[in-house]
This record gives structure tokens, sequence and C-alpha cells, in this order.
């Protein structure tokens, strides 16, 4: 484990470049990070997390303009909502664009993707190439890691590089919402509330002139 620096962020970049593995702490839990688009290393993860085959693993991203590597057409909701809660814990599901591999989206031709509010987190993730896999520190039947030393007590050695930045502020995941449509759906709900959510959602309605998605 390494505390995190420049040192560290050269060897993230390292690790990542070479088809590793990291742990590190997003603006919600610890998760583990791998090059999207490399798909051994994504099946590597989802190993060390004794996965299903048919869940698929969502993306951080260091800055706005890399969400459009992920999604195909970005829906008027997914826009919206990214308008209003990026930076921030919020993971927003759009179509995914025809190069992002099936280990990600798991055959849903869908990708969630996040752009946390943590400058911290968005220089490991810039350094990294833009974008990670965020899929959350722990195996599948054990509860998330809240510090890079619980990640190291799941998974000794098996990761390439533990980032250590500090214990994790809040015990919840991010929130999840479908935006591949017309109106936003729930998925799982965390940091920010869905009623936040669909508030922001039916005002947008009620004072813009013309229907969403015109």
């Amino acid at each position: 484990m390494i505390q995190l620096g420049n040192e560290s962020l050269d060897r993230a970049a390292e690790a990542i470049s070479r088809g590793g593995i990291i742990a590190f702490r997003t603006d919600t839990l610890y998760g583990l990070g791998a090059n999207p688009f490399n798909r051994e290393a994504v099946r590597r993860i989802k190993q060390l997390k004794g996965r299903e085959e048919n869940k698929p693993i969502l993306i951080v991203i260091s800055d706005y303009d890399q969400l459009y590597r992920f999604i195909d057409d970005v829906s008027p909701a997914f826009e919206l909502l990214a308008k209003h809660f990026w930076p921030g814990a919020l993971t927003l599901i759009g179509r995914a664009c025809a190069s992002i591999p099936e280990e990600i989206t798991a055959g849903t031709k869908s990708v969630g993707v996040r752009l946390p509010d943590d400058d911290r987190v968005r220089a490991i993730v810039r350094s990294c190439g833009g974008a990670l896999t965020a899929t959350s520190a722990n195996p599948s039947d054990a509860a998330p890691a809240g510090s890079a030393r619980e990640v190291h007590e799941y998974f000794d050695d098996a990761i390439d590089l533990i980032i250590d930045d500090g214990e994790v502020e809040s015990e919840l995941p991010s929130t999840v919402v479908d935006v591949s449509g017309p109106e936003p759906g729930l998925i799982r709900e965390g940091v920010i509330a869905w009623a936040k959510l669909q508030d922001e959602f039916r005002r947008f309605i009620a004072t813009d002139s013309s229907p969403l998605g015109g």
C-alpha cells in the first residue's frame, strides 16, 4: 500500500498501462480500478470479486468530456441530471458505445458512468487515462471496503496497487439511475436521495417549454 501523492499517481498510471488492477478511494467507497477497455483486466476484477457475469461494471471519469467515450447518445434526462448533480455521487446509465467491451456492459448494451466530486479521485483517474472501472473493492458476498487496510485484508497481494487515501466518509454507495430513456428510473438509492432527483426532474418538466427529449 502507498499513500496518495505524486508517486502514487505515477505508479497507478504504470499499473493500469500494464493491464493491472488498482484499489483506490472513490468519492464514496473504495473501488477496484482497471482500464475499462482492457477485457482481461476487467475479467480479472470479476474473478477477484466472484462477481456474476450478468452484472455490469460502472465507470468513473476524470472530466465531463470523457463521457462521450462511453455513452453513444446522451439523452436529455441524462444531460439534465448530470448538469445538476455532477460532479457527485450519482452514477448515470446510458446506451453504451459499440466499442465498450461486453465485460463492462454484461450484455445490457448500456453502461453506468460517474464524475466523482473529489479532486483527488479525479486526479487518479486522469493519470490513468481519464476513465477507470470503480466497482466496490470487496468480494461479492462481503461488505464494501471503507479503507485501504480492509481492501488488503480482502485481496492481499492479488491487486497490483492499493492507494491508501484514508477512510471513506460515507458508508453508502453512489445512487444509480437509468437515464437511457426519456424518464429516469432508479436502480439503486445511495448517497443522493431518489426523491431529490425526482424533484429536480419534475421541476425541469414544469418550467421547460419544450417536452423533454424534443
